[in-house]
């Protein structure tokens, strides 16, 4: 599996908020749920992210922005409209206790007016264990996708057709979504040149690409420098100096670092004994494993369990 399918494993829209909005100025809407991630789409009209670091980020029709969580944000129309009287809107539905964690999510509307100036569709993700947070890891506060608002328009007709039914309808809107968080995070790490995460760049070189893949295909396997070397088709030297230069990493440290990436995901997430994990990243013992992931991470690996628990 190549990285991104497996950082984007970690965080589906099961059970997702989604939400419509058709709002006229002055407005707000407060994000205090603490998804780890929530995408907006913009329709038509636009207004401004406001993160809780004060970073502001102006959004307008065709833009797509997905923030990172968990720390609250709002969108409003423009900057003034939190200093004087408006309509506020709110997401809060992953609290417990929440009044709408108990209903169907989908086709939660805003404002009453269809001829708004500001149209928005708007998905807040759950997490599913602790894989998201290596996704988390790899994006910036906020990133913006744009695309030509006739391209959106799809979406809004979708969202309207989930909404009429009642049958299956959070299940369309969470495939819907998941369809384009991926879409967008692919664009935007396209786009991103130097910003984008190095195994995201690593991936597009021609070198260091077959390399890439053959490791997160098989990343059990017994990986050398020389074997990633002979994947990629060039000199064992070549290969390592080309890897540590775009990578910032030596081939070794990645691999390790992968490895334990995804056994810290399957401490936390899962019951399998440290024996089958250390079998499943690709070490021969548990012992070997235990030494490894202690030295990463600062903790035995029984012990890491416990506190993720």
């Amino acid at each position: 599996m190549d990285p991104l399918s497996s950082l984007l494993n970690g965080i589906r829209a099961e059970g997702s908020i989604v939400s419509q909005a058709v709002l006229n100025a002055p407005w707000t809407i407060h994000f205090t749920d603490g998804a780890p991630l929530t995408m907006v789409t913009v329709l038509r009209g636009g207004g401004t992210l406001l993160l809780a670091d004060g970073t502001e980020r102006v959004i307008a029709a065709g833009d797509t922005a997905v923030v990172r969580g968990p720390a609250p944000f709002r969108l409003v129309d423009e900057t003034a409209t939190v200093q004087g009287p408006c309509a506020e809107y709110e997401i809060n539905c992953f609290a417990p206790g929440a009044a709408c964690a108990e209903e169907e999510l989908s086709g939660i509307h805003w404002g009453g007016d269809p001829g708004g100036a500001t149209a928005l569709i708007v998905g807040a993700y759950r997490a599913t264990g602790h894989r998201h947070e290596r996704l988390l890891r790899a994006l910036p506060p906020i990133l913006t996708v744009t695309d030509d608002p006739d391209v959106c328009a799809w979406m809004e007709s979708s969202a309207a057709d989930a909404a009429r039914l009642s049958a299956g309808s959070q299940a369309l809107m969470d495939r819907l979504l998941d369809w384009a968080l991926v879409c967008t995070l692919r664009a935007w790490f396209e786009r991103a040149g130097a910003d984008a995460p190095s195994w995201y760049r690593g991936l597009a070189d021609p070198v260091l690409s077959p390399a890439l893949r053959a490791f997160h295909d098989r990343p059990a396997d017994t990986w050398t420098v020389a074997s990633l070397a002979a994947r990629a088709g060039v000199s064992r030297a070549l290969f390592a100096k080309r890897f540590t230069q775009l990578m910032g990493r030596s081939p070794l440290a990645y691999i390790t670092e992968c490895r334990m990436d995804e056994a810290a995901s399957l401490l936390a997430d899962t019951d399998l004994s440290i024996a089958r994990i250390a079998e499943t990243v690709g070490y021969a013992d548990a012992f070997g494993f235990s030494a490894a992931f202690k030295r990463h991470r600062g903790r035995s690996p029984s012990k890491y369990r416990a506190t993720a628990a």
